[in-house]
């Protein structure tokens, strides 16, 4: 009798493991959100300015209740080889105060100078807290190939290796502008597929800083479709999230060479802003849950 019951307890015990386990099996996890803000704004040579206009972004990511805030190339800078590092750097503890007070993390779109003293194209990556997570460095720098003698982007700025961040509890990338294209007219080495790269790094969004520049002329329509259909064979072949954000033309006038929003990872637009001006948007990526 006493090994008997022994046994049922036994019985009882693994079935109750089963039933448990059927259970959580069951339950649907929750899915992960990121709720991202962009701006398409004019990016100038002028450090307070951009300061002025990054405020804007920040205080349009604080309304919108954005997990992340992410701006176009050089947007603190100004995008270009001579920019003032000193006010930069000055400007960017004050950006970076900003954001922590609306509690917004920020991939910020800057030239800086680094603390080995080299220059670079990048993006700063911070959490909400205001916490410094690294740097990706522009890594396809401009020269334009067809005047091999002529000095670009390479003669000026320094890379660093490719990596990921922890945003949120999400693994995130970055590229800046002709990382993503590796545009035949000014890209003089081979294109490494750095989108492809961040995706199989476990990447699950980039995050994509962009100063393509402004055009009227009937050689828009050629940029824009190189770009756009870049972004979405990329996001496509990757599975990946691409938030992405080109500097605008301060008057309004001329459109953004490249296009500004969120592309799924079907390689199609979740949101799309205008091409002209200043332009900011706001979009939730909601993620299918991992086991």
């Amino acid at each position: 009798m006493y090994r008997i019951t022994l046994l049922s307890v036994f019985i009882l015990g693994i079935f109750a493991i089963h039933q448990n386990a059927v259970a959580a099996d069951a339950e649907p996890t929750a899915k992960v959100r990121l709720r991202v803000a962009g701006a398409q704004i004019p990016v100038t040579r002028d450090v307070q300015k951009n300061v002025e206009t990054l405020t804007r972004a920040i205080e349009f990511a604080k309304r919108e209740k954005a997990d992340v805030l992410v701006t176009p190339e050089g947007s603190l800078s100004g995008y270009y080889a001579e920019f003032d590092a000193a006010a930069t750097r000055k400007a960017l503890d004050g950006i970076v105060a900003q954001a922590r007070a609306a509690r917004v993390a920020l991939v910020l779109g800057t030239c800086f100078a680094g603390d080995d003293g080299q220059r670079y194209d990048g993006q700063r990556f911070y959490n909400r807290d205001g916490e410094y997570l690294g740097f990706h460095s522009k890594t396809l720098l401009c020269r334009t190939v067809s005047k091999p003698g002529a000095k670009g982007e390479l003669d000026y700025y320094k890379t660093a290796p490719l990596r990921v961040f922890n945003l949120n509890g999400l693994t995130v990338g970055g590229l800046v502008c002709n990382d993503m294209w590796a545009n035949p007219e000014c890209t003089p080495m081979p294109d490494p597929h750095l989108a492809q790269q961040l995706s199989g790094l476990g990447a699950r969004v980039i995050f994509h800083s962009v100063n393509a520049g402004q055009d009227d002329s009937e050689n828009w329509s050629l940029n824009h479709a190189y770009h756009e259909s870049n972004l979405r064979l990329r996001a496509r072949a990757g599975k990946l999230w691409i938030v992405v954000c080109d500097a605008a033309d301060a008057t309004g006038k001329k459109p953004s060479n490249a296009p500004s929003g969120v592309v799924k990872p079907d390689g199609h637009w979740a949101i799309q802003t205008e091409s002209k001006g200043e332009q900011f948007f706001a979009y939730t990526i909601e993620f299918e849950p991992t086991r």
